[in-house]
């Protein structure tokens, strides 16, 4: 009886690994325009990674790939963009908190990863484009381990799809003056990510997608993306519904002749001639991102001396008005209308990046805190510190006075007023308040800890959330809320409060916390405060 027994386990243990992982030749198969792929299947969810959606020489715009024979083996990451500082060395703690995968790097790096729960089946599922973050310079859809679609994918019966683009001076850099092979150069990496979603109208179907219902979704530099698709004219009917999380920063775009002009200072940082344009395909990277940090600066005092701003995080690459692929700023009316009808989630976390954490005063105390408080708001200081108790009145620790989130919080309200002012679809607005518990509290709320929550993570991402059971009820709501928007463009769920569009009258906003709340304009004092010279 006993050796039945063991028998039975054996076979129960081996039939349960088996299920959980299935791998083979002709284990999860389908086609792409470009060829079939093979993925694998891992907790019923068929899985592809790395597969090329286009190709492209440097500063050149995307095109199909190269068809391939047989079938494409697709089952780990595909190489990431080079990035301009190339880490060699990471900080300790911040780096267990966030436990990156930091890749390896390729100008070929324009690749999808899919996660699904069927193939070929006929099936049209509401398809989740996520766009990871890191400014327009660094990260890669792999970056984090909060990024993998698959828990999302079989708590929604939905297709996640993810990708990598190119970034930096190699995505961004304005060589538009010197000849029609460089005409898109200034935006190359917007076009990347249009290049993608295209990709998914022409193949998603065979992933058990809905070309149809296509949610453009990311964080942070991701949700700054999401806006300048948002104000492409090329990516409209690509997609149907958008989220921004922590992502509305940046509310100009460049203008040609300042893009140009850096474009011209690389190639006199580098002695080139015009007519030595196409050298720069082949210069070595480390040089070109050098050539190009010099060019930035020289570009950026130019336009500080003519009473320029040049934003918040300084001159950097990104996207700019063109005048073809993006026609418009994004507060022109014009703009405005390309995605008047698409439904938008938005939101910040409460912490984003703490004062407390960069300033040493994560445990300081009352009198440290008031002493910053003065140094940061002079006159203002007593009229701050009131606004925030008012907003926020169950703080206790006296760092929450510094640590509310005052970088991403006004852009995103602004947007949503404006989103909401323009009628058409609705816009939404979420505050993500949930305290981690990791390491005593310190990183609190802070930039990219709702991600866990919506890819339904906690366990990938025990040092970023503490892996408890108030965590896991969280994500459980958060995840299905974004699955909600996704099916049908509102995020109501089961377990939250009724949650009403955003309207510039009422404010109302969703708190993800333990206990989730609506509140209206609950910080209002404290962004006018602020915004006050």
């Amino acid at each position: 009886m006993k050796k039945i027994i063991v028998s039975l386990l054996a076979i129960c243990l081996a039939t349960g690994a088996s299920a959980q992982l299935k791998t083979g030749e002709n284990v999860a198969v389908t086609s792409t325009d470009a060829g079939k792929v093979r993925g694998y299947v891992h907790n019923g969810i068929y899985t592809y990674k790395g597969i090329p959606y286009a190709e492209a020489k440097r500063f050149e715009a995307p095109h199909k790939p190269r068809p391939w024979s047989g079938v494409r083996s697709s089952m780990t990451y595909g190489p990431v963009a080079p990035l301009m500082v190339p880490t060699t060395t990471v900080q300790d703690e911040s780096e267990f908190v966030f436990h990156h995968d930091w890749g390896y790097t390729s100008e070929d790096c324009m690749r999808v990863n899919v996660w699904t729960p069927g193939i070929n089946d006929g099936k049209k599922r509401p398809v989740l484009f996520w766009i990871h973050g890191g400014g327009f310079t660094a990260g890669s859809s792999q970056e984090l381990p909060s990024y993998d679609g698959e828990n999302l994918a079989k708590k929604g019966d939905v297709v996640v799809v993810s990708i990598n683009h190119r970034l930096n001076i190699l995505g961004y850099l304005d060589l538009s003056a010197y000849g029609e092979k460089f005409k898109q150069s200034a935006n190359l990496s917007i076009i990347d990510m249009v290049t993608a979603l295209e990709w998914v109208k022409t193949n998603i179907t065979n992933f058990g997608g809905d070309p149809n219902n296509v949610t453009i979704f990311g964080q942070s530099g991701g949700g700054a993306k999401v806006n300048t698709l948002m104000a492409a004219p090329s990516a409209k009917g690509l997609f149907h519904k958008a989220v921004n999380q922590s992502g509305a920063f940046r509310t100009t775009l460049l203008e040609k002749a300042d893009t140009q002009l850096i474009g011209a200072e690389v190639l006199k940082a580098l002695n080139l001639q015009p007519s030595q344009i196409d050298s720069l395909q082949k210069i070595p990277y480390a040089t070109l991102v050098a050539a190009g940090n010099k060019a930035l600066k020289v570009v950026a005092d130019k336009m500080k001396a003519e009473g320029r701003g040049v934003g918040g995080f300084g001159l950097s690459w990104g996207p700019s008005r063109d005048g073809e692929f993006l026609p418009y700023q994004f507060t022109d009316e014009k703009a405005m209308e390309l995605s008047k009808n698409i439904p938008l989630l938005i939101g910040t976390v409460k912490n984003e990046f703490m004062a407390s954490m960069f300033g040493g005063l994560s445990n300081g105390t009352a009198e440290q805190i008031n002493d910053f408080i003065k140094k940061r708001y002079n006159a203002k200081a007593d009229a701050y510190t009131a606004a925030v108790k008012k907003a926020f009145p169950n703080d206790t620790k006296p760092s929450d006075l510094i640590d509310v989130d005052m970088m991403f919080r006004p852009g995103a309200v602004t947007q949503a007023k404006t989103k909401a002012s323009a009628g058409g679809a609705p816009v939404y607005m979420y505050f993500f308040a949930w305290q981690s518990p990791v390491l005593d509290g310190k990183y609190k709320a802070m930039h990219c800890m709702e991600l866990p929550f919506v890819f339904n993570n906690i366990a990938r991402c025990e040092e970023m959330t503490g892996g408890g059971k108030e965590a896991y009820a969280l994500a459980d709501k958060v995840s299905q809320a974004w699955i909600n928007f996704a099916k049908t463009g509102n995020p109501n769920a089961n377990g939250l409060p009724k949650w009403e569009p955003y309207t510039v009258e009422k404010g109302a906003t969703m708190f993800f916390d333990n206990t989730s709340t609506i509140r209206y304009h609950h910080d209002k004092e404290l962004l006018e405060l602020v915004a006050q010279p």
